[in-house]
This record gives structure tokens, C-alpha cells and sequence, in this order.
């Protein structure tokens, strides 16, 4: 599969026309490969790919020699990889080849292509096999690809379906683009709820063991003191009881929340204030007048004795 891609990029640029002709540039540890009208951007992306970052759990390195591949759409990525990448992915990457290849045609690049390289990066520091849902969770991670879009997806897949087992969650991330979607966002937060139980809260010492070789499932146990088995059941109720509680807030339960807050403040304020409607209210009694309020008399008034008129 690698020397297939290999050689169907040489293939591509090999017969390419003058006037969409595949270009190819240098850039530090980076090989930018794209069509002439896109070239500069590929290069731009290649600078952002050789400069030195910081990663989760690995501190700052660069990804080293690698291949980038800027095509114009889903069509042209699914011919380059031999069907390798899903019609809704915006990039894909090969960790054998050292080989990434982007869409031109879809928003946010660099963080895109972030994702991908940390893929990249993951595997380079490790030397035992990572299960799907550690790997994609990692990646979004890194890109910091956590919005509130994919947030609210995640709210609604957790009420209508429940939370997933990690091994379903594997499943779900090679399915079709909303599954999908709502599937990286909780990889995303498996892979912090694990970050959490590892004492600082650092992937370093988890990496440290998988960089070694030992078995994703002793290396969880080692650094966490649980079993594998044990944190996905704790993660599935955590996330279960974060989510829905969010969701019943964004559907209007902070409204009720604020009533009840107005009635409470209107409570305690009423109770504050009752010893000094009691003072204000002492000794407002008036006395009666002298000879008292004369009662109306029944009937019509007398007549008034207006006096002489003159003529």
C-alpha cells in the first residue's frame, strides 16, 4: 500500500499537462507536492509543518521528514490514496509513507493539518499498537478541534444513543460523517478523562511506557492504577452525567434555574426585611379627632342661604 501511493503520485506528476502540472518544493524536513495554481499555498502549509511544537505528552519536537500533498477535493484525495480516505474527510495521513494529503477545497487548513501531523508525530514516539479511539483522540486533541458545534453533537448522541464502549467508539469513527463527527468528539474526551487520572494530568508518562513497547492496556494499568475495563466504565458515566446536565442547560433548563434564583432572592429578602416593616408600622395610629367624624345624613343636602341677590 505504501509503494502503491508512492507510485501513484510519481504517476500523477509524471503525467500531468504544463497547465496542471504538479509542482515540487523543498521546505526544510517537508516535500510540498501540488498542482501549480496551489503551490504556494502547499508551501505555506509545508512552513507550518517544519516548524518546532509542542505536543501533548511530548513536549516540543518537529515531525521530522515528511511528504505534503495539496489536492483540490475529495475526488482527487480518493484517487491519490486508492480509496484510503473517506469521501467526507477534509485530510489523510500515512505514517509508513510519511505522507499527508489535504484538501484545498475545505476551511481552517492549519489546524487540519495539525491533526494529521500529530498523527504522525504519535506514531514516531511509540512502538505499540494504539487502539482507533487513543490515536484520532490524541489528534483532535492536539488540533484542539474541541468546538462548540461538535460539543452539542456530542450532548445529542449521548441522549438519544448513550454513551458508546471504546471498542463501538472504533467503530464509529470509520462510519459515515455525522456518526463520525460526533465520534471524534468523544475519542477527544476519553483521551482527557485518561490524561486526568495520571497523576499531573500529563499523557508523558503513558507515552513514555508505549514508547517502549509495553501493551496499551498494562501501560493504562501502570499509570493509572485501573484497568482498562475500569476506566471506560468510569468514563462512560462521567461523560453520560456531564453531557446530558449541558444539554438540559442549553435547551432552556438555566431558565428555570434563574426563576428559581428570583424567587429565592425575593424569599430571603422578604425575610430580611420583615423587622423593619414591623418597626416602620409601630405607633401609626391616629386618635380619633375631637367630637368625632360627623356621619352623612341621609337625603338631600339642605339648601345654602346665599343672602340678598340684589335686582
Amino acid at each position: 500500500m505504501i509503494w502503491g501511493l508512492l507510485l501513484v503520485l510519481a504517476g500523477a506528476v509524471q503525467r500531468a499537462t504544463p497547465a496542471d502540472s504538479f509542482r515540487v518544493a523543498q521546505v526544510g524536513n517537508v516535500r510540498a507536492v501540488a498542482m501549480t495554481v496551489r503551490i504556494d499555498a502547499a508551501i505555506g502549509l509545508a512552513e507550518l509543518a517544519d516548524r518546532p511544537t509542542t505536543w501533548p505528552g511530548l513536549g516540543r519536537r518537529s515531525p521530522g521528514p515528511l511528504q505534503l500533498v495539496l489536492v483540490a477535493d475529495s475526488g482527487e484525495m480518493s484517487r491519490l490514496s486508492r480509496g484510503r480516505a473517506p469521501g467526507w474527510g477534509a485530510a489523510v495521513a500515512f505514517p509508513e509513507s510519511r505522507t499527508i494529503i489535504l484538501r484545498a477545497d475545505l476551511p481552517d487548513l492549519p489546524r487540519t493539518l495539525r491533526h494529521e501531523l500529530a498523527h504522525l508525530v504519535l506514531r514516531s514516539a511509540v512502538r505499540s499498537r494504539l487502539p482507533l479511539w487513543f490515536d484520532e483522540g490524541y489528534a483532535t486533541l492536539a488540533a484542539g478541534e474541541w468546538d462548540r458545534l461538535t460539543a452539542l453533537e456530542v450532548h445529542l448522541s449521548v441522549l438519544a444513543t448513550g454513551v458508546p464502549t471504546l471498542g463501538d467508539l472504533d467503530g464509529q469513527l470509520r462510519a459515515a460523517a455525522p456518526m463520525a463527527d460526533r465520534a471524534y468528539g468523544l475519542a477527544e474526551s476519553a483521551v482527557s478523562a485518561l490524561a486526568e487520572r495520571i497523576p499531573g494530568g500529563d499523557l508523558a508518562p503513558l507515552i513514555d511506557r508505549l514508547a517502549r513497547g509495553e501493551e496499551f492496556a498494562d501501560a493504562v494499568h501502570s499509570v493509572t492504577g485501573r484497568e482498562l475495563s475500569r476506566f471506560e466504565s468510569d468514563w462512560q458515566q462521567e461523560t453520560r452525567r456531564r453531557f446530558r446536565g449541558v444539554l438540559w442547560f442549553i435547551a432552556g433548563g438555566w431558565w428555570s434555574l434563574v426563576g428559581v434564583l428570583v424567587v429565592a432572592a425575593w424569599v430571603l429578602r422578604r425575610r430580611r426585611d420583615r423587622p423593619r416593616r414591623v418597626a416602620l408600622d409601630t405607633g401609626w395610629e391616629l386618635p380619633p379627632e375631637e367630637g368625632g367624624v360627623p356621619e352623612p345624613s341621609e337625603g338631600p343636602p339642605p339648601p345654602i342661604d346665599r343672602g340678598p341677590q340684589g335686582v
